[in-house]
């Protein structure tokens, strides 16, 4: 994208146009009623933009379609009589075909084969890349809604089931502005289905805001109800490893093994944990992501009861709020339990550590008491040191003083040795004395 700037500010971060756009990356749809639309969405891992390409290619006049376009992760299509919306997300890709009913397909006739009028063709949609998430026909229809006999007429292209309904707007905007219809089963077709009502007055724009946010809210239920597998499965091992973590906690309390032997145990226990961690952690997040953008959207629709039928909202309260404290309560325990094998661990660290210092302390007991009986040794070693350079002075002593005798000198070599030796002891002494505090200085 070329770089614009302004005479007016300074130079602009080169993402500032990017996230500004952003807002506007996935416009509503504008659907004129009557009007039906075929949603897919599906799991788009492993499927390449290139492969999502190749499809969107098949379509009529876009053969020329370049990769380029769908770099920025939605795509609207015109095609003859309806348009395909493409939209990629982290997770998943929804395909939305917006196509015009026939005109005699109003309310309180009997609506055609939803079949007939899938625009690109079954075989189009039996090839979409991907795993199939969600799949929804969604009929959009003018009609009045005081009338009498919507549910009898409903169910009628519904089918079988009981259904859900509510009346969508502010009372204090001028009352509701349209009506859905539906009973969230998956018929023989693979397709839910959903009856939207609208007066005739319904702009394309209100009508394609709508569409969006329950066909948006539908495939945020089905993502969200992901977790609730994952949630079931760790259950049993989450169980094993809080008996576990017992034993080794009663283990840990009697010194019933090794510290050794525990710390393996432990180690083990810990990567247990630390893998379902990481394996799962990023469903349970997006869990509460998706959660989180369902009761968006229901509020947004500003649901009002029909007399004899739950509103979507009831519904979901009562069907989905449990699978998510189900994976909320998992993704705890988890925690909790990666947090007691970690509290565990610093109990036996801290009692491998006290063992270390005892054993270090005795250590230097030992030590002392050899270093005591070396010096007592040392002061031995010199004593007898002392005597025997003195000896050995005193010999030279003697050697010397007959050395002089033989001269002439007039005295006795063996008094002169004799008279010698308390001066060579004493100065032997000395230098000993002497040695010692100049290394004890040093």
């Amino acid at each position: 994208m070329n770089e614009i700037t302004s005479r007016f500010l300074p130079p602009e971060d080169a993402q500032r146009r990017e996230l500004h756009n952003e807002v506007h990356a996935r416009p509503s749809a504008r659907v004129s009623l009557p009007a039906l639309i075929v949603y897919v969405a599906v799991l788009n891992e492993g499927v390449s933009r290139e492969q999502e390409l190749a499809h969107l290619q098949l379509l009529p006049g876009h053969a020329d379609l370049t990769l380029d376009r769908l770099q920025g992760n939605f795509l609207r299509l015109r095609c003859d009589h309806y348009t395909v919306k493409w939209e990629r997300h982290t997770e998943f890709t929804r395909y939305s075909i917006v196509q015009t009913l026939p005109a005699h397909a109003g309310w309180g006739t009997e609506l055609p084969e939803l079949a007939t009028h899938v625009a690109p063709g079954t075989d189009w949609l039996r090839g979409l890349p991907g795993q199939t998430m969600a799949a929804i026909h969604m009929g959009m229809l003018a009609a009045d809604l005081d009338q009498e006999g919507l549910i009898s007429t409903a169910q009628a292209w519904l089918g079988e089931g009981a259904l859900l309904a509510s009346r969508m707007g502010n009372t204090t905007e001028g009352g509701p502005h349209s009506c859905i219809l539906t009973h969230f089963r998956i018929g023989a077709d693979g397709f839910e289905r959903m009856l939207v009502l609208a007066p005739e007055t319904t702009t394309k724009a209100r009508a394609g805001r709508i569409s969006q946010r329950l066909l948006e809210m539908e495939t945020y239920r089905l993502m969200a109800l992901r977790g609730l597998p994952v949630a079931k499965n760790l259950s049993a091992m989450l169980s094993t490893a809080e008996a576990q973590l017992a034993d080794i906690t009663g283990l840990l309390e009697r010194k019933g093994q090794t510290d050794q032997a525990l710390l393996d145990l432990l180690v083990s226990l810990a990567a247990r944990i630390e893998r379902a961690t990481a394996e799962h952690g990023f469903r349970f997040s997006a869990t509460r992501a998706y959660d989180t953008l369902v009761s968006q959207r229901l509020a947004e629709l500003r649901e009002r009861p029909i007399s004899g039928t739950q509103t979507l909202g009831e519904f979901m309260q009562r069907r989905l709020s449990p699978a998510m404290a189900t994976v909320q309560a998992t993704e705890k325990r988890l925690a909790s339990l990666a947090e007691r094998v970690s509290r565990t661990s610093a109990l036996l660290r801290t009692r491998v550590d006290i063992a270390t210092e005892a054993q270090n302390q005795m250590l230097l007991e030992k030590l002392t008491k050899g270093q005591a009986l070396q010096l007592r040794l040392q002061s031995t070693v010199e004593g007898l040191s002392i005597a025997a350079i003195s000896y050995y002075v005193v010999s030279l002593v003697l050697y010397g003083a007959k050395a002089l005798n033989k001269l002439g000198l007039p005295f006795s070599p063996e008094v002169l040795a004799g008279l010698s030796i308390p001066f060579v002891l004493l100065g032997t002494w000395k230098t000993v004395q002497k040695i010692h505090a100049r290394i004890h200085r040093d």
